[in-house]
């Protein structure tokens, strides 16, 4: 069942989230709008990787000092107000004690301890989880991060063809994923929660960051560095499947570009307009501004990830993108119907 929050005050939504997340459960259900992605966790709490697994342990055990801290705190608070209070008949200040060795030496030996506890678990988990060098047998993958979307470039280890797509990265299952990350204009931060924790895309240097999935799925994620406009709607898809089905998705990636002369009208649409000089299809252009559309339909999602793809929502999007990214940097290019039908349809049969 799904509850509808249309007049649910924001302080109970906001009250909803932060229960849900206290106790590891998803929010997303109840608390967001029903589309498929808002379904799926986002959660730290739902690690599926060793590297978000060491997170969350970490997590675990500051918040669990935490706690403890606070039980102990608040305990001798309330027992010191209620055994030493005022009672009835008493006159004049209580007696005044100064000083006591044993609890001068607890309050400052007890802190260190923790704090060192603390820093010695922390450079532990840093140390698992920010490598320096690739896990053995990795799958190396090249990230940039655009306004607003993502690149992928996976190469291929026996020197064939690199798979080039965008915002959507299939990966196996149980095979550990090198992420080399570089920005091509400001500074984003990848971030998969159920994956690792966020690494920054800095402009001209390079930053490195891995996971392993262990089960197959969907795992979302977002730009966690604020990058501009569109920054909120900079989505992240890692879909995990098992390693035939990813051979098969690379092998599918690396295949030209279809060309069904059933197509050539929308196709000279696409070489005669402005889209050849942004977007690249293998065997017809060669723009890099924007996505990659050699294999456009083989993607679950347009507009990194803000509505599913279709050819509905691909129509809508060729009609004017600012409608559904309000500041992204494509134009409305103000085609007739019957431009607009052929490139949907060229479009549509890239798969």
């Amino acid at each position: 069942m799904r509850v509808s929050t249309a007049h649910v005050p924001s302080c109970l939504i906001i009250a909803a989230w932060i229960a849900c997340g206290a106790f590891g459960v998803d929010a997303a259900p109840v608390c967001a709008p029903t589309s498929e992605a808002q379904l799926q966790s986002t959660s730290i709490l739902t690690p599926v990787s060793p590297p978000a697994r060491e997170i969350q342990s970490l997590a675990a055990l500051v918040v669990g000092i935490c706690a403890a801290i606070f039980i102990v705190v608040e305990g001798a608070l309330l027992w010191a107000i209620i055994r030493y209070r005022r009672r009835a008949g008493e006159r004049g200040e209580p007696v005044q004690v100064f000083g006591s060795n044993p609890i001068e030496l607890a309050w400052t030996v007890i802190p260190l301890v923790i704090v060192f506890v603390l820093a010695l678990a922390t450079v532990r988990t840093i140390k698992d989880v920010q490598r320096t060098e690739p896990p053995e047998g990795a799958l190396a993958v090249d990230v940039i991060g655009h306004q607003w979307w993502w690149e992928y470039r996976i190469a291929d280890e026996k020197g064939g063809a690199a798979v080039v797509t965008a915002n959507e990265l299939i990966v196996p299952v149980g095979r550990p994923v090198w992420l080399r990350l570089a920005s091509a204009d400001v500074i984003h931060s990848w971030w998969v929660p159920a994956l690792n924790g966020k690494t920054d895309l800095v402009p001209g240097r390079f930053n490195n960051t891995w996971f392993e999935a262990e089960k197959a799925g969907t795992y979302l994620g977002q730009c966690a560095e604020y990058c501009g406009t569109q920054h909120a709607n900079m989505l992240l898809r890692v879909r995990a499947v098992d390693e035939a089905q990813f051979e098969s998705w690379r092998r599918a990636q690396t295949a030209p570009a279809r060309e069904d002369p059933s197509f050539a009208a929308g196709r000279a649409v696409f070489l005669r307009l402005a889209c050849m000089n942004c977007h690249a299809i293998d065997g017809s252009s060669a723009g890099a501004f924007g996505p990659n559309l050699t294999h456009l339909m083989s993607r679950e999602t347009i507009a990194a990830g803000m509505a599913p793809l279709n050819r509905d929502t691909l129509r809508a999007w060729l009609v004017d993108p600012q409608q559904l990214k309000p500041g992204c940097n494509m134009p409305s290019l103000q085609l007739t119907d019957p431009e607009l039908d052929a490139l949907v349809d060229y479009l549509s049969s890239l798969h």
